[in-house]
Formats: structure tokens, C-alpha cells, sequence
């Protein structure tokens, strides 16, 4: 009798539950709309966070849809008379907009609905803010070990629902069943009692937008360190390659002689798990616009990401270079220690100076690094630098190809945006589609078609054509700016080939949203297409040829985009 007991209780309990998740989630969605589009709240005459805070302690468990709504809406004006603006726009990115919450809703009365399709219908004009972005967000801080209260969690969550729903262009490639995921980081959200636990829901939320400018999020999570289990450092580098992990240095001799591993031993499985299923696990804690952008940043070493645990001694399941199988246990090293910390901070800074210094050097070669065009200018007077950019354009024109290496982030927008197009590039140099956020239909994205998007305007401009080979050198790290350049270089130089592997993903400008605890979550916030409508979020550039490495090529150290241009030439 006691057990049936209390199985209807667990029953009872878990319905509980469910019914709050699901009105909770009524709560939010009907808040982010109201927040967005009624003209009192969307201009800032009434605060959206206020509202929220004190409406999301009068939702209770008899709440059904209608009284959330009503509780939301209670107190604010319900006789708008102003018109939506007027919008003239032609070519309007509208696939995320979708009312079907509410329009298609069985449970929400006429007069609900009738009050919702009002607000719209009478929705504010942002355009009408001249010094507040929709984007700005008031900041609440928090001490970075408590959690934050339950209204705050929700309101972070909140935030990040009308993020997806309303600033995020590409909501309609995500993850199909979002709202499902949200309604279940809410119930995860009641059962918390921990800042780590509540990091982990965010994390995972945030995965979601499979955006490659939302990866710096991780870096922003006060238990990152246990939450990525990043405590501890191999005692060798590594690149995953396939489904294994390749040990490609060797940065603490003894340990790894102990361990019997060595250069070229591939990694197969790490305490029991395989290295797909922990890559997998890692997809749904990190935002990347694709697979091979986040095998590009779990290979990283600095970055320390992909661990199963943090276990400071490991089991490895390996397989040598002379195809011998092996299980061994091996300690990885501590940056709390001193001399251990020394190591591994002297290992990356030369890993990292040794990328500075790589170099394409052929005398029949212009070479130009995406991350290296400031030096040009660096101590030269303004009034000169025209004279300067025009005599090393001019030097590269002499040569029998071009290169430019896009797998960096560009550290001077002027060199191909300007000097490039300047003096290589027709007039026009139409190389994309921008859209831009729609102020007078928020939701919506409507293309931005001015000539500044594409090419500055200058007078008297002068082409000199360009008869020899152009090549473009891409990868994972060639993500937003560097991708927004490599397609107005694919259009300058028609007969361009563009050599890599899969780009970021991650193409167009910044928006940054505070978020309650004193989070910021960047995401793309505009969408960039080619001119025939071709993706590129997620996909990534176009590439005439994608380059495959292999194990002996990380172990060779080789660039086999250099290989494949000096081939080219010779």
C-alpha cells in the first residue's frame, strides 16, 4: 500500500512539475512578445525586466494560458491606436517569424488572441530608439559561486528564448524542436540548487544556436573548469584525426616514457569512452556553426577541452605507429604546480610564435597574412599610406600568383576592403547580401542593398587587372570578418581558387546581450548570404578544394594548402 502510495505521489509530483514547465514557458513566450512589441514596453516607458520579475511570482501552478496572459498584461494599455510602420521593404528574411504559439492555440481565448494580434499590429518602431539598441540589456550581478534566485534564473533564460526568437537571424537552421529543449531546461531549471549546475543548463542552451561567434561563452562560465573538465593539461599535445586522438608532441618526457607513448600513438578511447563520443558530448555544451569547427577547437591545446573528466590520472586505450594495441594509465600535469605550469605556458607561447613565423616564401609568390596586412602601415604618416598600399598591390601584381591566407582573423579591415578593391576590383564588387534587422518588424531581416555593404566609394578609382593566379587559403579559424573578406576576394578575382577545409560558419556582425550573473552572449546577428542566396552560416564559404589531413601530415608538421600552391605554380 505504502509503495502504491507513493508512486501516485511521484506521479503527482512530476505533473506539478510539468504543468509549471509548460507555464512558465506560456509566461516567456508571451513575455518576449510583449517585451518586443507592445509600444509602451518595446520603448522602455515600461520596464520589461520589472514586468517579468513581478509577474513570474504570481505564476502558480492553477495558472492555465489566459491568466498568464492576463497576468502579463494587466496593467499595461490595451487601446493602442498608433499603426505598425509602415515598411517598404522588398526582400524581407521573415522564416523565423511564426505566431502559431498563440494563433493556432486552442487553449487561448478570442480575446487573448485579439489582444496579441492588437500589439502587433500597433508594435513599437525601434527605429524610433536613437541611442538604445534593441540588443542592450540592464546588467545583474551576482557572486560568481551562489547561484542565482529562481526569478533571475528565469529571466536569463527568458533573455535567451527571445534572443532565438527575435535577434537571431538564424533561428530557422537550428536545431529543429527548440521550444521542446527550452520547455525541458526549465524543469532542469526548477531542480537546481548550484551556480555550476545552472552554468551547465546555459551551456547547453547556448549550444544550440550552432553559432561559432556564441563559443566564447564556455570562457565566461565561473565552473568551467570542472564543467569541461579542464583542471588538468595532457603531458602531450594532440589532433583528432577521424576517431582517434594523434599525440603529435611530446611536452613532459618522463611522464609519457612512463606511460609508454610516444610521438605518432593514436588515442582511441579516454577512461572508457571513445574519442566520437566525447566529441559528441562536447556538441551539446559548445555553440559551433559545424563539426569540423569544433574538432578544429577541441585539437587545441591551450584550449584544454577535450576531456571526459577530471580525473588527474587517465586510462588510454592506444594504438602504437607499429599498429600494437595497448591500455595504460598515465598522469596528466597540474598548472596549479609551478614548474609544470612553466612548461606548458613555454610550449604553447612557442607553438604560438612558431604560427606567427609560418610563412609562404617563393619569389614567384605575393603573400599576404589575413593577420598581418597592419604591419604595413604601422609607421607610416597618413597623407603616404595610399602611396605605400599602392606601391605593394602594385609589386604583387608583378608576380605569377597571389595568396591570401585567410585562416587567421584579419587584424585591418582597410587591406581588402579598401586597398584591395581599390586597385584590383571593378567599380562594383557585389559580393554578398546583408541582411540587417528589421526596426520595424522585429523578428525580421530585411536586405540591406547600399553599395557601402560591399565596396567603398572612391573617386576616380582605377583598376589594374590581374591575368595571374589567386589563391585563397581557408580553415575553421577563418571565421566572421575573415569570411566576409574571402568572399569579396573570390569576387575581385574571378579566377581565384579557394583551397581548405570547411570555414567557421560564423559570418557577419557581433551582438552582444548581457544576461543576468554577468554573462554576455555573443551570437550573429545579421544574416550573410552569397548574391543567388547561397548559406553560409553553418556551411561556411565556397571552396574549390577541400584539403584532407592525415596522421603522417600533423606528425610532418606540413601546410598542405602551401604544398598544393607552390605545385600549382611551378
Amino acid at each position: 500500500m505504502k509503495k502504491t502510495i507513493t508512486f501516485i505521489f511521484i506521479i503527482f509530483l512530476h505533473q506539478i512539475i510539468f504543468a509549471q514547465k509548460n507555464q512558465y514557458y506560456d509566461f516567456i513566450k508571451t513575455w518576449n512578445f510583449i517585451k518586443y512589441y507592445h509600444p509602451d514596453v518595446a520603448s522602455g516607458k515600461v520596464n520589461a525586466d520589472s514586468l517579468f520579475l513581478v509577474t513570474v511570482k504570481n505564476i502558480n501552478s492553477k495558472d492555465n494560458f489566459n491568466s498568464v496572459i492576463n497576468k502579463l498584461s494587466q496593467n499595461l494599455n490595451k487601446n493602442l491606436t498608433n499603426p505598425a510602420p509602415t515598411d517598404t521593404s522588398k526582400d524581407i528574411l521573415a522564416k523565423n517569424q511564426n505566431f502559431n504559439w498563440f494563433r493556432k492555440n486552442g487553449k487561448i481565448s478570442s480575446e487573448n488572441k485579439n489582444l496579441l494580434n492588437t500589439i502587433y499590429n500597433h508594435r513599437f518602431n525601434f527605429e524610433l530608439l536613437k541611442e538604445k539598441l534593441v540588443s542592450d540589456e540592464k546588467k545583474y550581478s551576482f557572486p560568481k559561486t551562489e547561484n542565482l534566485p529562481p526569478e533571475y534564473r528565469l529571466l536569463t533564460l527568458a533573455k535567451i528564448q527571445g534572443i532565438v526568437d527575435y535577434l537571431f537571424p538564424h533561428k530557422y537552421i537550428m536545431d529543429k524542436g527548440f521550444d521542446d529543449y527550452f520547455k525541458n531546461c526549465l524543469e532542469e531549471n526548477s531542480k537546481i540548487n548550484s551556480r555550476k549546475d545552472f552554468e551547465v543548463i546555459l551551456a547547453k542552451l547556448v549550444s544550440k544556436f550552432k553559432d561559432s561567434h556564441a563559443f566564447s561563452f564556455y570562457t565566461q562560465l565561473n565552473f568551467r573548469g570542472d564543467i569541461f573538465n579542464g583542471l588538468y593539461y595532457a603531458p602531450f599535445d594532440y589532433q583528432i584525426v577521424d576517431d582517434h586522438l594523434l599525440i603529435t608532441d611530446i611536452i613532459f618526457p618522463e611522464i609519457c616514457s612512463k606511460a609508454k607513448l610516444n610521438i605518432g600513438d593514436q588515442i582511441t578511447e579516454i577512461d572508457g569512452k571513445s574519442i566520437k563520443q566525447i566529441i559528441d558530448e562536447k556538441s551539446k555544451l559548445l555553440s559551433v556553426s559545424n563539426r569540423n569547427k569544433l574538432i578544429y577547437e577541441l585539437s587545441k591545446y591551450q584550449g584544454n577541452l577535450i576531456w571526459p573528466n577530471n580525473n588527474k590520472q587517465k586510462k588510454l586505450t592506444v594504438k602504437s605507429q607499429q599498429n600494437k594495441k595497448f591500455i595504460t594509465s598515465i598522469d596528466f600535469a597540474d598548472p596549479k604546480d609551478k614548474s609544470q605550469n612553466t612548461a606548458i605556458a613555454e610550449y604553447v607561447g612557442k607553438k604560438i610564435m612558431a604560427k606567427r613565423n609560418h610563412n609562404l616564401v617563393d619569389k614567384n609568390v605575393a603573400y599576404f597574412n589575413i593577420n598581418r596586412t597592419l604591419q604595413f602601415i604601422d609607421n607610416v604618416d597618413d597623407d603616404k599610406i595610399d602611396d605605400v598600399m599602392e606601391k605593394i598591390l602594385g609589386d604583387a601584381a608583378q608576380k605569377k600568383a597571389i595568396v591570401f591566407d585567410m585562416r587567421e582573423y584579419p587584424d585591418w579591415g582597410g587591406f581588402v576592403f579598401h586597398y584591395v578593391y581599390k586597385y584590383f576590383s571593378p567599380v562594383e564588387n557585389y559580393f554578398h547580401k546583408y541582411y540587417a534587422p528589421n526596426l520595424k518588424n522585429i523578428g525580421t531581416f530585411y536586405h540591406l542593398d547600399k553599395p557601402i555593404q560591399n565596396f567603398p566609394e572612391i573617386k576616380e578609382k582605377t583598376t589594374h587587372t590581374y591575368s595571374g593566379k589567386v589563391f585563397i587559403l581557408v580553415n575553421p579559424e577563418t571565421r566572421s570578418a575573415s569570411e566576409w573578406y574571402s568572399m569579396s576576394l573570390q569576387k575581385i578575382f574571378p579566377q581565384s581558387f579557394t583551397i581548405g577545409q570547411q570555414t567557421s560558419g560564423g559570418d557577419g556582425d557581433v551582438v552582444k546581450v548581457n544576461l543576468p550573473g554577468d554573462y554576455i552572449l555573443e551570437f550573429t546577428g545579421n544574416g550573410i548570404f552569397y548574391p543567388d542566396n547561397s548559406q553560409t552560416q553553418q556551411t561556411g564559404i565556397r571552396i574549390n578544394e577541400i584539403v584532407h589531413y592525415k596522421d603522417q601530415d600533423f606528425l610532418d608538421k606540413r601546410d598542405l594548402e602551401f604544398e598544393r600552391v607552390l605545385n600549382s605554380i611551378k
